[in-house]
């Protein structure tokens, strides 16, 4: 689900937006004015919310993106294997979950995690 849609131009570092459908966080835009009858172009970096990996590109001042809707939330590990097993302090759900190499040392059982639903992909982003 999409909360709004903005232009390139109003794209600033720490913005969400949704590219090549990944949802991507953007690091550093520079807007270039062309010539009297030009248009301006926007050159974003960002990186993916999820898998980490760095994106550069090239596009229009007026290049509409959309801005995914991010859902923080807070959960227990039940278990922790391949996968964790993660129930939702709200609303009691349990699913299973990757869990980031990062955080692979840290996470064991009965551990307190915020992870997040970026347009129905759940990830822990730390431990609490």
């Amino acid at each position: 689900m999409v909360l709004k849609i903005i232009n390139a131009t109003e794209a600033k570092p720490g913005t969400n937006i949704i590219i090549d459908g990944d949802s991507y966080t953007v690091k550093r835009v520079d807007i270039s004015k062309t010539g009297k009858h030009g248009a301006s172009k926007c050159r974003i970096e960002a990186t993916s919310i999820i898998s980490g990996q760095k994106k550069i590109m090239v596009a229009p001042g007026h290049e509409r993106f959309e801005v995914p809707m991010i859902d923080k939330r807070k959960g227990q590990v039940l278990s922790v294997g391949e996968r964790a097993s993660v129930m939702d302090l709200e609303s009691f759900e349990t699913f299973d979950i990757e869990v980031p190499e990062e955080l692979k040392a840290e996470i064991d059982t009965n551990s307190s995690v915020e992870y997040w639903n970026v347009e129905g992909k759940k990830i822990i982003k730390r431990k609490i």
